[in-house]
């Protein structure tokens, strides 16, 4: 069987305005990912930097970070087995013109920045953003009953 992972998300401020946050959070439900944990979050400038480091010589940098702060952010830890990857397939490609038919950026988005979510790209990326935008105790550890209809008896 896989490897059970845990994964961040980040729902961005042009989810929240376009009242998405349902739509996506269902598709991630339906798939059959456990929210282990899920909160508003505010970015500082601080965060940002360290979040988008890899950007930051990027002549847009400003305005993603402008983009960024515009509203609080939607985090959510998301569990299952493979969910990094799983994650990353119902989200899609960066770009939404380049993104899989039926993923949430080809779906509901058309550009980047505004591309509505983030999600973890590898193992160690996850783990580092997990931290960065929790703290232990906001991540609860839980059974679901519907996790033997999802991944079978021998979970």
């Amino acid at each position: 069987m896989a490897d059970k992972q845990k994964t961040l998300v980040l729902l961005k401020p042009d989810a929240l305005q376009r009242d998405l946050l349902g739509e996506i959070v269902g598709r991630f439900e339906r798939k059959g990912l456990k929210f282990v944990a899920m909160k508003f979050i505010r970015l500082s400038d601080e965060m940002l930097d360290e979040h988008y480091a890899h950007l930051s010589d990027k002549p847009f940098f400003a305005s993603l970070k402008a983009f960024m702060m515009q509203t609080p952010v939607v985090g959510m830890v998301l569990e299952g087995y493979d969910a990094i990857s799983e994650v990353r397939k119902i989200v899609g490609s960066t770009n939404p013109r380049e993104a899989d038919a039926g993923t949430i950026r080809a779906d509901l988005s058309m550009n980047v920045p505004s591309n509505l979510i983030h999600a973890s790209d590898s193992v160690e990326a996850a783990d580092t953003e997990i931290k960065r935008f929790f703290r232990e105790e906001e991540i609860f550890d839980y059974e679901k009953i519907t996790d033997r209809y999802i991944f079978g008896e021998g979970i």
